[in-house]
């Protein structure tokens, strides 16, 4: 395997004309976090709109000893974008096969993991139970193999979604744009697409073979989304994986430059950590502790004010409860990351060890008790 091979498009795969890739990592080649100072942090607390170099300040390693007044401006800017709602969704793994040699990730090809997927009629009575919870948001994930889990596959799952759910993500393997538009046509909203981490030299290490070890076509996978005719689309890095200052601006600036080049699109954030898994309990986190997630969330609000942030069950149930009105628009709940698990037992192992186990009752009572108002749905096809 050549050492340039992960800037290679293999066969199949779409190229499209974008320079946002080079503006993202040459922003990011130029990010110092250490040469800012109390007053850069309090100049930028005083604006009222961000820019890049605003977000460079608010990510810095100065910037941690403002988390409090970062935190009342975020609660003033979520308030005013989003009101006191909080929308709830859970995850459904309607498979586990991956084609990918990814050293972080339990999905591993190499990791010696029960393997899985769900039939249709399956993948029915798992939306039909999650339904019934009241839910009316789901995202639907699959491991990263075109063999197992092809886009027919997929967009079968995403029509009986439709039947049960008002809103559809998925979180699958990049496609080309004429793919995602097929799956648009069978009732997907979003793509989350996570770049995992933006240092190219991080990232050819630890993607050792597979498709997903190809940069820049997982790095274009937003884009050729919104070319498909996708409504939203969400990012974000695996923090920890590598220097989470940098990742964190990446993803933020990425977000941004997809944002003004498509200006109707629906932008969110995702901001998971390295968690431990099946044969690997020591995933090493690059001490991204909840101090520094929540200055990553802060940071994204204040620059990004009117885009989704999304909490998931990799972190704790106190630290979700915290950080929802706050920054957090959006949380999982009712959460299972193995290959079912809603209905039945689960029929693959799951990808990672999640810390907040909570029902969808019981989130939804967290929430009210901060004041707040769960929504099972924010949108409406009429």
């Amino acid at each position: 395997m050549s050492k340039t091979d992960f800037m290679e498009y293999r066969e199949g795969m779409e190229k499209i004309d974008s320079d946002i890739m080079d503006r993202v990592l040459s922003e990011v080649s130029d990010y110092d976090y250490n040469v800012y100072n109390k007053g850069d942090v309090l100049r930028v607390l005083d604006k009222e709109y961000l820019n890049h170099q605003d977000l460079k300040v608010l990510l810095s390693k100065a910037a941690e000893n403002f988390l409090e007044p970062m935190a009342k401006k975020a609660k003033i800017e979520t308030m005013k974008h989003f009101g006191n709602s909080v929308c709830l969704f859970t995850p459904l793994y309607i498979a586990n096969y991956c084609e990918n040699e990814c050293v972080y990730c339990g999905f591993n090809c190499k990791n010696k993991i029960k393997r899985g997927k769900l039939n249709y009629d399956e993948i029915e009575k798992e939306m039909e139970t999650i339904a019934k919870s009241g839910l009316k948001e789901i995202l639907i994930l699959t491991g990263e193999c075109r063999g197992q889990s092809n886009v027919k596959y997929i967009g079968e799952a995403v029509k009986i979604a439709k039947k049960y759910f008002s809103t559809i993500g998925i979180e699958i393997y990049p496609l080309n744009s004429d793919e995602y538009n097929f799956l648009r046509e069978r009732g997907a909203d979003f793509v989350s697409v996570y770049q995992e981490t933006y240092d190219m030299v991080k990232y050819e290490s630890v993607h050792l073979s597979g498709p997903k070890r190809v940069f820049p076509y997982r790095f274009n996978a937003q884009e050729r989304a919104l070319i498909g005719g996708m409504r939203g689309v969400a990012f974000g890095s695996l923090l920890g994986l590598s220097d989470f200052r940098k990742d964190a601006f990446a993803a933020g600036i990425h977000a941004d430059l997809i944002r003004k080049k498509y200006p109707h699109a629906e932008i969110s954030f995702s901001l998971p950590r390295l968690r431990p898994y099946i044969n690997n309990e020591d995933n090493n986190p690059n001490d991204v502790h909840e101090k520094q997630l929540l200055q990553v969330m802060l940071a994204y609000r204040l620059f990004m004010p009117f885009a989704g942030i999304t909490i998931s069950t990799r972190e704790r149930a106190g630290f979700r409860d915290n950080v929802i009105g706050m920054a957090a628009t959006k949380i999982s709940a009712g959460v299972s990351v193995g290959v079912g698990g809603h209905e039945e037992e689960m029929k693959g192992d799951e990808q990672f060890e999640i810390s907040d186990p909570r029902s969808v009752k019981e989130v939804c009572s967290a929430i009210m008790e901060r004041g707040l108002q769960p929504v099972y749905t924010d949108y409406i096809y009429v």
